[in-house]
């Protein structure tokens, strides 16, 4: 199971060569792990905020233009004990060809006490059940 969002490339995102420039992606995958922060019951936030980020990568694929249509696919690679994997696929919506992947380390994270901490219970099901096995 993974969670989308859709995208369409804006012209700002495109740099001088007409593609999307390598910085709009990680915008892409930080919108895709928020919609799937708020799909796990998190609301992003100042108060009470449980995730910090200690990891992100992307490959490009295939060059991506200005109004292309894009759909983020994003599921769980790995589950550990304080921490998890997001695997985003950035897609073409008319030809479904994966065009980028990238990956996201959050790590479940007590911002008062400035310490990682063990996923609970409720989380490491709602993760589960977006798990990819690859």
């Amino acid at each position: 199971m993974s969670e989308n969002i859709d995208v369409r490339v804006r012209f700002c995102e495109t740099d001088a060569l007409g593609h999307v420039n390598n910085t709009s992606y990680f915008i892409y995958l930080e919108e895709a792990r928020v919609q799937f922060f708020e799909y796990l019951g998190k609301q992003s936030g100042t108060d009470d905020w449980p995730f910090i980020l200690v990891s992100t990568k992307c490959d490009f694929i295939k060059q991506v233009y200005f109004k292309q249509a894009l759909r983020i696919e994003t599921s769980v690679k790995r589950i550990g004990s304080k921490s998890f994997t997001l695997l985003h696929l950035i897609k073409d919506t008319r030809t479904n060809d994966t065009l980028a992947e990238g990956e996201a380390t959050v790590v479940y994270f007590d911002f008062k006490k400035q310490t990682s901490e063990i996923i609970p219970d409720e989380l490491r099901k709602r993760l589960e059940e977006s798990y990819q096995l690859l």
